[in-house]
């Protein structure tokens, strides 16, 4: 059974022990991630600007797939976490193995859905005639690779429900060191264009989920857990993952709502607001860090049967949040007009998002708190509340959001409505967690 130390001091270095030990390396994988994107650009980019466009559509595409299943990690996080408190290992393996049947069988039915329906995605995203070709080529090779993301999510799910972080951070390395060889040899070496850079990351990808089952395998035999699927345990994650999966539709909603208000700005404002996303997603991976620590970190506590070691734990989570949030926040401010060259030259883009990125930096202690206190109840699995807090903040949001052109707020206004989201967000889930509802003690909730 975990138990908080006596002092309060003392209380805190082992909190903040924790958070550093399990945080850093998260923050590593999760920037890893976009790097993969961001690698198979820089290659096909200099096989002309019709290949690159496909890419471009392609991989907004499986982006947008992937993200949508990262319940795969949060719920598994949570009630692989339970069990670790609780003192058992095998159970805890064997409700990750669960995770990872349900990723692969989410994983065949996306290849079943997505192969044939590939031009008719390819067009709905609007790609040209010349980029279309090649959008379909790299999705329909990409959507392979599917299953085996599913299965990483999952497998690191597993293993940031068992405190570790650093395994997760090392495969998110070596599967990008691969992806870049892989392309390289494939596009140019043996001349397969754009196919050659889908069959590079499908490879990657594939080595990665099994180095995770590699681990997940080995942990399941010393530990005597079971490895075949059991219906009722791939059934039950799925239920604990429906409410996450609500939650990140809604998210994903906030953002295509946004990227179309802008889009009606014009087309500088269009520019700035992708440049400020990019910033604001670069900024999520920090503070997402350390709301992965929170999972892991609640999710043991309230399996060992310590709430008050739990409401410690978020106590001094919400605190990092927030002196993580003010430092970012300065390093925005401080580093606007830096930032904004390395994407652009347009005076008329940097003077739009100037004044935008003054509203993203004053949000960032704002942000810091929904990140910890959204991991917090996650480790705690309470998704249904995080479903409804999520859906109350697209529905405050969306009617603040189509008055900014109707008022010609600009993009100043937008971001400042993007602000009063993690307002609405920092609200829910503050009086969640002040409640204490959250606090449910045992090995499963």
């Amino acid at each position: 059974m975990t138990q908080a130390p006596e002092t309060p001091k003392a209380a805190r270095r082992l909190h903040d022990r924790e958070i550093v030990a399990l945080a850093v390396p998260a923050f590593g994988a999760l920037v890893a991630e976009p790097l993969f994107v961001m690698a198979d650009s820089a290659i096909v980019g200099h096989l002309g600007t019709a290949q690159l466009a496909g890419l471009g559509v392609a991989s907004a595409l499986l982006t947008t797939a992937v993200s949508v299943f990262v319940f795969l990690a949060y719920a598994t996080t949570a009630a692989v976490a339970r069990r670790v408190g609780a003192g058992d290992l095998p159970a805890a393996i064997r409700q990750g193995m669960d995770g990872i049947w349900l990723a692969l069988l989410l994983g065949a039915a996306v290849i079943a859905v997505a192969l044939p329906s590939a031009p008719s995605l390819v067009r709905l995203f609007g790609a040209s005639d010349t980029a279309a070709p090649f959008a379909i080529t790299y999705l329909r090779i990409s959507v392979l690779g599917i299953p085996a993301m599913l299965v990483v999510l999952a497998a690191t799910g597993v293993l940031r429900g068992l405190q570790n972080t650093r395994t997760p951070l090392y495969v998110a390395g070596a599967g990008f060191v691969a992806n870049g060889l892989l392309n390289v040899l494939l596009v140019y070496g043996a001349g397969l264009g754009i196919a050659g850079s889908a069959w590079g990351t499908v490879i990657a990808q594939c080595a990665m989920a099994a180095v995770y089952l590699v681990v997940v395998v080995r942990g399941a035999r010393r530990h005597g857990a079971s490895l075949r699927p059991d219906p009722a345990g791939i059934r039950n994650s799925a239920q604990a993952g429906v409410p996450l999966l609500v939650r990140t539709l809604s998210l994903r909603a906030v953002l295509m709502i946004a990227t179309a208000i802008a889009a009606r700005l014009g087309d500088a404002d269009i520019a700035a607001h992708q440049i400020i996303l990019s910033l604001w997603s670069l900024l999520a991976f920090a503070l997402d860090a350390i709301a992965i620590a929170g999972q892991a970190i609640i999710g043991r506590y309230l399996g060992a049967d310590d709430p008050a070691g739990a409401r410690a734990a978020c106590r001094r989570m919400v605190q990092w949040g927030i002196a993580v949030g003010c430092v970012l926040g300065l390093l925005v401010v401080a580093t606007r007009p830096a930032f904004l060259a390395m994407f652009t030259g347009d005076q008329v883009v940097k003077d739009a998002a100037l004044p935008a990125l003054v509203i993203v930096a004053l949000a960032q202690p704002i942000c810091g708190i929904v990140y910890v206190l959204d991991g917090v109840l996650m480790g705690a699995g309470d998704g249904p509340y995080l479903a409804w807090a999520m859906l109350l903040t697209l529905a405050a949001f969306t009617p603040v959001a189509l008055l900014v052109p109707a008022f010609d707020g600009g993009l100043t206004a937008l971001w400042a409505a993007m602000t009063l989201m993690m307002t609405v967000r920092l609200v829910t889930l503050w009086l969640r967690t002040r409640s204490g509802r959250w606090i449910v003690t045992g090995a499963t909730r």
